[in-house]
Order: structure tokens, then sequence, then C-alpha cells
């Protein structure tokens, strides 16, 4: 096949803008921030009422988001099902879509008189971020030759940034010139819905309506998704290294993803950082991941990747047990420099490696769903656990408590490695 032309191509990197706002701006920055003003000590001394329930403010976010991976996890495979089956998956796309731009944008009714109404919207809207990002990516074969994929690959995501860090500085510009900070941050949320649904238009108007694929499902469409998993563990359960590697992914992915999502809250919580820095700190942390990234991959075509994965690890375990004792605002910008460093390479060397690893097959699609439901379920149990401990105790603890999945997972790429070393030899 060839590339479609450059208005689709350009269609298609539109909706890395449009939708990455809510990964940066909403998860990682301004929700955060926001939620531990109004769900502080000040607004609910006795924690927040959720379901009959009192709970530790941050506690209660984190079960909330590890509710909606979870839904990600379950819907996930039913999706990927159909965006292979069926030809209307830009139909399923713009659902998500509105469903996630929607949510964000409620949250500007979000204050301490609804905060159920809050973590609703904010579980909704990664609901909508993921669900849609199926779609999105079940387009690339479409619209890209295999020897183009990787240049319209890295032009979504290029995209994605630049679109993300301007909604930032929007967002951050709000914050530094309004009275009411508040009333800032909501706004912010406002503007990242009507960001995504708005750009997210360019995308729909340029993408073709996709044909039904011409292979059958082997079971209705709904359940199709995880008898294709099924298949896939199936043939993983004959590949020891394999085997193992998902097995160690699993564990540091628990550590990973959960360090990702509450760093932020560290930093309120422990270090009481104003808005400002703490969106400094997140934009230090996307401009050295993106360092990480490329260093990690030189590296691994010098060391390997699971030698390099090892040592990423390690660094993992360094950051928690350091994390741990930081009590000053320098301190955690380092951390959060290092944080960053080793989340891009992480991330992109785990990818690359489960590629390297997979079988030759036609039907990557399966697998990387397999690998995708992998790291969510990981996030699940990681926020929870993470929840759980900082209701008991702290949230100086629940980081430590990480450091428990990183060296499972550090010992299990050691087992990898060994089996890697024995089959080659």
């Amino acid at each position: 096949m060839q590339t479609a032309s450059k208005k689709v191509v350009n269609g298609w990197a539109m909706y890395d803008w449009a939708n990455s706002v809510y990964n940066l701006v909403i998860t990682t920055t301004f929700f955060p921030a926001y939620y531990a003003a109004i769900t502080g000590l000040h607004n609910f001394p006795n924690g927040v009422t959720f379901l009959g329930r009192r709970f530790v403010n941050t506690e209660l976010k984190d079960y909330v988001l590890a509710f909606g991976f979870l839904v990600i996890a379950l819907i996930s495979p039913i999706l990927s099902s159909i965006a292979d089956y069926k030809g209307n998956k830009k139909n399923f796309m713009r659902f998500f879509c509105y469903l996630g731009a929607a949510s964000c944008s409620l949250l500007f009714f979000f204050d301490k008189d609804h905060v159920t109404l809050g973590l609703m919207c904010f579980m909704f809207a990664g609901i909508g971020f993921y669900g849609s990002q199926v779609f999105y990516n079940s387009y690339l074969p479409e619209i890209a030759a295999e020897k183009d994929m990787d240049r319209v690959s890295a032009k979504g995501y290029t995209m994605g940034y630049i679109g993300s860090v301007l909604m930032q500085l929007i967002g951050f510009a709000l914050v530094m010139t309004m009275k009411d900070k508040g009333l800032a941050l909501t706004i912010t949320f406002l503007l990242v819905g009507i960001w995504w649904v708005g750009f997210a238009q360019i995308t729909f108007s340029r993408l073709p309506m996709s044909s039904a694929s011409e292979r059958k499902a082997k079971k209705h469409v709904l359940v199709n998704g995880f008898h294709e998993l099924k298949l896939v563990w199936q043939q993983i359960t004959h590949m020891p290294v394999l085997k193992r590697f998902l097995s160690a992914f699993f564990f540091y992915s628990m550590g990973v993803q959960t360090v990702m999502l509450v760093a932020i809250d560290f930093g309120i919580k422990e270090l009481k950082l104003a808005d400002d820095k703490l969106i400094i700190t997140a934009v230090i942390i996307q401009l050295v991941a993106i360092a990480g990234a490329v260093a990690m991959s030189k590296l691994s075509e010098k060391y390997g990747n699971i030698k390099v994965l090892l040592f990423t690890v390690l660094l993992w375990i360094g950051v928690c047990i350091t994390g741990y004792f930081i009590t000053t605002e320098i301190h955690f910008y380092i951390i959060a420099s290092l944080v960053g460093l080793v989340m891009g390479g992480i991330q992109s060397l785990s990818r690359s490696t489960y590629s390297k690893l997979m079988p030759e097959t036609k039907d990557t699609a399966s697998f990387f769903s397999f690998y995708d439901v992998t790291e969510k379920l990981a996030i699940v149990i990681g926020l929870f656990t993470f929840g759980l401990i900082e209701g008991i105790s702290s949230i100086r603890q629940s980081i430590l408590s990480l450091v428990v999945f990183f060296l499972i997972g550090f010992i299990l790429l050691l087992l990898t490695a060994r089996k890697q070393r024995r089959i080659t030899v």
C-alpha cells in the first residue's frame, strides 16, 4: 500500500495534538493540584466521604483512578476486536473522544460541594482518552505504508507533545494572572475539553471511514478480543524468555506507572509546593523523559535491552528510596528530573524489548493488546496498593512500598537474562 496524502496524515496526527492535553494537563498537574486544594484538611478535616465511608483525599483519588484503569483493561480487548473487524471505528473513536472531552469540561463545576462529580469526571475522562486511543492507533496501518509507519507515528507523538505543552502554558498563564486561582484551574479544565473536541474535528473530517476487515472474527465481536488474548497467552507459555519478561514488566510497571501518577501528590502533601512550582516540575519531567528515551535507546544498542532495563529498574529503586527521605524543594526537583529520565527510558525500552521477543506473526495487534492489558492491570494493583498504604499510614510509606514491586521486577529480569543466555548458547 501507499501512504495516504499529507492532508490525511496531518489530520491523523492532529488527534495527538487534541487529546494529549488530557494526559499532561489533567492527569499530571492541574487536576491533582486543584483536587488537593479542594479536598484538603481545611475543607475535610476528617477525610472525604465517598459511598458512606471516609478516605484520605489522595487515597480516594488513587482508588477511583485504579477503578477507571480496571474498566479500561476490561473493555480494551472488546475495543481492539471492534477496531480489527468492524468498519465503524471512526464512530467509536468519536464517541470516546466526546466522552473524555465532556468529562474534562464538566470539571469546571468541581468544588468542595461536588467532590463525587469531580472524581467521576476524572475517571470518565481517562476512559474516554484510552478508549479513543485504541481506534486512533488502529488507523496507523491504514494510512501509512510499513516503511513510513515510524515517521508517521513520530509525527503524532511530536504533535501531541507540542499541543499539550501549549495548553499547559495557557493554564499556567491563567493561574499566574488571575486572582482566583481556583477559577483559573477550573477554566483550564473547561479549555482542555474544548481544545480536545475542537481540534479532533480536523481528524474526524480527514480520516476515511474504515472498511470492515476481510478477516472473520473467530467469535462474536464482543468476546473475540478475549479469545485472541487467550490464544496469545497459550503461545507465550511456550516462549520462556518472553514469559519471564512479561512477568518482570508486570511488576516493575506497578511501580513505574504509580510513581508517574502520584508524584505530584507527594509534592503537594509532603513538601507543600505551590501550583506554579508543580507545573514547572511537570514540564521538567516531560523534557527529561525525551532525553531519557533517546539515551536508553543508545545504551541498549551497546549493552542489550535486558541489561539496560536492569540498570533502569535499579535507578527506579534508588528514586523511591531517596524520595522517602526528601524534605526540600530542590530535592524534589532533582528527584523529578530522575523520574523523567528513567520514565522515558523504561517505557520506550519495554515496548521495543517486547517487540523483539515476540514471535514472527501477522497478529501483532493481539500481542500488543495483551501487552496493553498487562500494563493496565499493573496500574490498577499499583494504585490500589499505594492508596491502601497511604490510608493506613502515610504517602511516604506508600512511596517506600513501591520498592517491593521494583525488586520483584528486577529479579524476574535477571531470570529473563539468564534464560536468554541459555537459549542462545
